[in-house]
């Protein structure tokens, strides 16, 4: 009887061990469905290499919003994003997005550079200055080969 009793005992231990993680994990990583408070700006990159849903969107240097969803515009051949972004950030409308890096190693994210309009995008519109990721193997092999292309 003592031994059934230590197992369950150490079976809820456990458990609420793995618990705990989880929801640290979902909060460390941002997980989290879109919260209401969110709004969604879209724009289309010739590339999305490097980002995926769940990626930060940054103003600044700050994460302003995530990347919610990325599909392929069977028409254009470019990568639609949706982004979902904090309320209260406004953007203006002559800003530009481009696919960042953190460095050589680093991951990518998505930067907005702003713009000086006094007019902000609104929910559901569209970022249309945009720039993908710059891929690292063409400019080695552009380096490599003396291209300059």
């Amino acid at each position: 009887m003592a031994e059934s009793t230590t197992e369950v005992l150490v079976g809820g231990a456990v458990l609420a061990v793995a618990a705990g993680f989880l929801i640290y994990a979902g909060q460390a990583t941002g997980f989290s469905p879109a919260k209401s408070s969110d709004y969604a700006l879209t724009a289309s990159f010739r590339s999305g290499e490097g980002i995926t849903v769940g990626t930060d969107v940054r103003l600044a240097g700050v994460k302003v919003g995530t990347v919610s969803a990325m599909t392929l515009n069977a028409q254009t051949y470019r990568a639609d994003t949706m982004l979902s972004l904090k309320q209260g950030i406004m953007i203006p409308d002559d800003s530009a997005i481009v696919i960042s890096s953190e460095g050589l190693l680093g991951g990518n994210f998505v930067e907005i550079y702003p713009g000086g309009s006094l007019d902000n995008f609104g929910p559901g519109d569209e970022i249309e200055d945009t720039q993908g990721a710059v891929s690292l193997v063409s400019l080695l092999m552009k380096f490599v080969s003396g291209s300059d292309e």
